[in-house]
């Protein structure tokens, strides 16, 4: 799968003197086979089987990539009738099947780079697969909720076994030229250089009979008698029910896999054409779409990204504090291969830092994701310090101390007087008000806010907070820095909680205040876990702590009073020294795996909390429907991304998508949360949420933003006037 740049794809057709001709895909930045493509590579196809002068047939890609599969910004324009959807059949039918495998001439697939998606189904097409030693090979196609639907469902297992096939497609996960060789999926590795000579010859031995001429669709000997193939799908579809219980797209595929079985490989083309047919218009095919767009537009920030700065270079980072946020992001900053100083304010603290960062690396040696040799050479980029001293030469700094006011201000007084003047000063405050933790240096255009999720190292996304003040330069940079450590920047507005964390604080806030009127905490959270999140609010309270949850929730009652819902539970059972997981007592109580079982004594704390707001219990909280509670968790959390829209802390509400992806957990097959709200209807939300706020009070009143597209009918992710980034 990938993205086109350049709706002016092509093939060019080049014949040798020894008689091969060569078709070579074009389509840069990663050789998509956008429709042009395919339409130009049947017509060279044709044009070679024509000429005398032809024997063989060698399809390779432009500059070092086979092909990055087929052009997704062409799904948009296929869903939306914009552009004309080729016949059921047409490309895994006709040209790959009926044109490339069934020619009188031979062909060999010259693999370099990747073969990904259609890429690699036109790579089995072929006769024979050369590949070099570090190609991905693979089918992403279930990331992006369809299935491959250029007979990839048929030729993989067909070449690399069922097991096998149904692993790499129900993953997404590519093999290795090296792993491929091994599964039968390419028959030779060669290095880069000797890729078109081998490929050439190769083609040629075919047609002398001194290689196997292989028509991959009518293999079978990598295919397991018909009992025992039905035991591995059957295997495969339980994991994937237990693994994906809301995902259909992953058990279509297994049964296309096993129409070709069961009824020949004919017509298991025919069946795999009709199924991307319909998944490719199902909701789940549009909102992974939509994500993946969404994915690669948070760096585009206009006023910022199209001034036409250059990223700077930054050699080192130094990052102040070493607890659990500060050791998680120097782990991040290492695994790219940035020197990092570790500063802390004495040496036990220090050690035990360094320490935290020692023990990250070392599970990335355990899980075999990084050699030892390797382990040394990133942990010698680390260095602690006690002061200042070391910072003299370097170029960014992230401040990651606990959440206190006035101990921020005397830090960045101090960065500025040791840092040099090019420096960015950044923090990962969550709740703190940059303008406030720069309100005492000449430096404010240098500082941003670089708010990571915890644990840094692994947590995909990174919140990129910006002032008034902070000048374009510096976003730039931080932009340049969160790709190089593998995270999804996303650049949001200065306010409490920023984007992910304001726009969560009504997901806590609602199911409380659903329990203190009478909802089940534990129903709660096993409805919102099967609707498709990590966990349920409360589960998550534990996890975070009460302490944590307590500070940002304070932070929002005292900034958005008239719509917080204030709910003394949770320190009422902080009191009795529940705290969440780590005291082994929350919402939950937990063995010594950290196994959480539900806790029936929270019904006295329930009922006190109760007391102290003056509520009662209402009968109908009890019965509930699941669509219900995922309505009243939700649609305040839609409510409150409105607003973050409406006053320009977002950039765009695709930001906010991805957000709610990568910083909660929001389903990516539900496409984010103002994405998803869009499939419910403004007008649906606003009612809901109307009729809840008579009721319940104006925790569920709909903001003006939401109101006003409500009264048009008009969805919520359309661009607004007054959100013209005013920060």
């Amino acid at each position: 799968m990938s993205k086109s740049s350049n709706p002016k794809g092509r093939t060019t057709i080049e014949v040798g003197a020894d008689g091969v001709a060569v078709i070579t895909i074009i389509n840069p930045p990663v050789n998509s086979l956008a429709l042009d493509v395919l339409y130009s590579l049947k017509e060279n196809y044709d044009q070679a089987l024509r000429r005398d002068d032809v024997k063989a047939i060698v399809v390779i890609g432009a500059n070092g990539k086979f092909s990055g599969g087929f052009d997704i910004s062409a799904f948009g324009k296929l869903q939306g009738g914009t552009v004309e959807s080729p016949k059921p059949g047409f490309i895994s039918v006709e040209i790959l099947t009926d044109t490339v495998e069934a020619a009188r001439k031979p062909s060999v697939a010259a693999i370099d780079g990747l073969a990904l998606g259609g890429g690699l189904e036109v790579a089995m097409a072929c006769h024979a697969r050369i590949s070099t030693p570090n190609a991905q090979l693979g089918l992403p196609e279930l990331q992006l909720g369809i299935l491959p639907g250029f007979g990839g469902t048929q030729r993989l297992p067909r070449l690399v076994g069922l097991a096998k096939s149904l692993e790499m497609m129900l993953t997404s996960k590519p093999v290795k030229g090296e792993e491929a060789v091994n599964l039968g999926l390419v028959d030779a590795v060669v290095p880069s250089n000797q890729l078109l000579d081998t490929a050439r010859k190769w083609a040629l031995d075919i047609l002398e009979c001194r290689k196997p001429w292989v028509a991959s669709l009518h293999k079978t000997d990598k295919i397991e008698p018909l009992g025992e193939a039905r035991e591995v799908l059957k295997f495969a579809r339980v994991q994937t029910r237990r693994q994906a219980p809301n995902l259909q797209h992953p058990l279509v595929v297994i049964d296309v896999v096993e129409e070709g079985i069961v009824s020949g490989p004919r017509a298991g083309l025919w069946k795999e054409a009709e199924a991307f047919q319909s998944l490719l218009h199902s909701d789940t095919c549009k909102a992974l779409v939509s994500v993946f767009f969404a994915q690669r537009a948070t760096t585009k920030v206009p006023g910022v990204t199209d001034l036409g700065l250059k990223p700077r270079r930054i050699k080192k980072v130094a990052i102040l504090g070493g607890g659990l946020m500060g050791s998680g992001i120097a782990t991040a900053l290492l695994l790219s291969n940035y020197p990092v100083i570790l500063k802390e304010v004495n040496d036990k603290f220090l050690q035990a830092g360094l320490g935290r960062v020692k023990a990250n690396l070392q599970s990335s040696v355990k899980k075999g994701k990084m050699s030892p040799e390797k382990f040394e050479k990133t942990l010698s980029l680390l260095k602690g310090a006690l002061d200042y001293e070391d910072f003299r030469d370097v170029d960014m700094v992230i401040e990651a101390v606990i959440e206190n006011v006035s101990l921020k201000q005397q830090i960045f007084a101090d960065l500025e007087k040791y840092c040099p003047p090019h420096c960015i000063l950044g923090s990962n405050t969550s709740t703190i008000d940059l303008n406030l933790i720069g309100e005492k240096t000449k430096s404010q255009d240098r500082i941003i806010g670089a708010h990571f999720f915890s644990p840094a190292h692994v947590m995909p996304l990174l919140e990129i907070v910006r002032t008034q003040k902070t000048s374009p330069q510096v976003i730039v940079d931080l932009l340049d820095v969160g790709k190089k450590i593998r995270k999804t920047p996303v650049v949001v507005g200065n306010c409490t909680g920023f984007a992910v964390n304001r726009m969560f604080f009504p997901y806590t806030q609602a199911a409380l205040l659903l329990v203190e009127r009478g909802a089940d905490v534990f129903r709660i959270d096993r409805v919102i876990t099967k609707f498709g999140m990590p966990m349920g609010p409360f589960r998550l309270c534990d996890l975070v702590g009460f302490g944590v949850a307590i500070a940002t929730g304070g932070q929002f009652v005292m900034n958005f009073p008239e719509r917080t819902y204030k709910s003394m539970l949770i320190p009422l059972m902080q009191e009795d020294k529940r705290a969440g997981e780590t005291t082994r007592r929350g919402f939950y109580v937990y063995d010594d795996r950290r196994k959480a079982s539900p806790d029936p004594e929270i019904k006295k704390y329930i009922e006190k909390a109760r007391e102290m707001s003056g509520v009662t219990i209402d009968p109908k909280m009890a019965k509930l429907s699941d669509k219900d509670i995922i309505e009243m968790i939700f649609f305040p959390v839609v409510n409150e991304a409105c607003r973050v829209l409406a006053e320009g802390i977002a950039v765009k509400s695709s930001d906010l998508d991805i957000s709610a992806i990568m910083g909660m957990g929001f389903p990516p097959y539900r496409g984010g949360i103002i994405f998803w709200a869009d499939t419910l209807g403004s007008k649906y939300i606003c009612s809901r949420l109307d009729e809840w706020s008579r009721m319940y009070g104006d925790f569920f009143k709909p903001c003006s933003y939401l109101a006003e597209r409500a009264s048009k009918g008009a969805p919520l992710n359309a661009a607004t006037d007054s959100a013209k980034s005013r920060l």
